[in-house]
């Protein structure tokens, strides 16, 4: 499943690609993704322009003119890719936006959706299992809409995370791994990036969440580290394009290289780069868990 890294990467680089142009037309090649496309979905979006393209937690969010927007979700093998005028697919002008996802390969009986655009370019959804969707609803009902009501804050650029934290964790008996992925907490994260900041932040996955907060929510020094090390650890994977989990490559032959510095996540048996330690796996919630057992307390 895609995590906030991801997303962006797929938002930054429809942004420039979309932005200012409109939707000439739509090509829905099936009914349905993981829940049916919104009746007129394409009527709705054919000859209007895109003002923005934005991202909620794990949610890109295309605004049109019309006071539209599209709620994008990749699923788990959900895969952008832009083409501009006259380029043939599979060359390597062709991007794959975001091109972690293993196997999703390049086979065109996946291709669900393709959004064609004033510029030229296409822009084109493949999704091999389907786990993905496109929603349409408008800017005014959008913070009311049910994916997004319940979300919690978003993590980056947020000077107030230390403090959001510790008013969330309050009393809470959730292990702080739990806690963590709770989209409710915090915006976004996901498996791989709650491994990874907990780790730097030294502090064990089964841990109380209330550990991060004293009386009356006044945030503990913990918070401010795990708050730390989740604003550091995004930023650097946004950096270096995500992470990639196989011997994948994106469409220009590059992989995301974030996984090249993932400290525990998959990385059981292998010593910790903090301590020396053996980094070990276990399950909570029925997620693999990583983390250093000697360093994480």
């Amino acid at each position: 499943m895609p995590e906030l890294p991801e997303v962006e990467i797929v938002r930054r680089g429809l942004e420039p690609v979309m932005v200012g142009h409109r939707i000439t037309s739509v090509e829905l090649r099936r009914a349905d993704l993981r829940f049916p496309f919104p009746e007129g979905f394409a009527a709705r979006l054919q000859g209007r322009r895109v003002t923005a393209v934005t991202r909620r937690a794990k949610y890109i969010l295309v605004h049109l003119d019309s006071g539209d927007v599209v709620i994008l979700h990749l699923g788990m093998t959900g895969r952008v890719t832009v083409v501009a005028k006259d380029t043939p697919r599979g060359t390597q002008a062709a991007r794959a936006l975001g091109d972690y996802v293993y196997e999703a390969g390049e086979d065109p009986k996946h291709d669900h959706v393709r959004f064609h655009l004033s510029s030229g370019a296409t822009i084109t959804y493949n999704d091999p299992r389907r786990f993905g969707f496109m929603l349409l609803t408008t800017d005014g009902a959008l913070a009311g809409h049910p994916l997004m009501r319940g979300l919690g804050d978003e993590p980056l650029g947020n000077v107030e995370l230390v403090a959001h934290l510790a008013r969330k964790a309050e009393g809470r008996r959730a292990d702080l791994k739990a806690f963590l992925m709770d989209q409710r907490v915090v915006a976004g994260l996901g498996n791989i990036y709650v491994c990874e900041a907990l780790n730097r932040a030294g502090l064990s996955p089964k841990r109380m969440a209330s550990c991060l907060a004293g009386r009356g929510a006044k945030a503990r020094e913990r918070a401010a580290r795990v708050a730390e090390a989740i604003q550091g650890v995004l930023t650097e994977a946004i950096a270096a394009g995500g992470s990639t989990l196989n011997d994948y490559r994106q469409a220009d032959g590059s992989p995301g290289a974030f996984q090249k510095s993932h400290r525990v996540y998959g990385r059981e048996g292998q010593p910790c780069p903090n301590c020396g330690g053996t980094v070990r796996r276990i399950v909570q919630g029925g997620r693999s868990t990583f983390y250093c057992p000697r360093c994480q307390r």
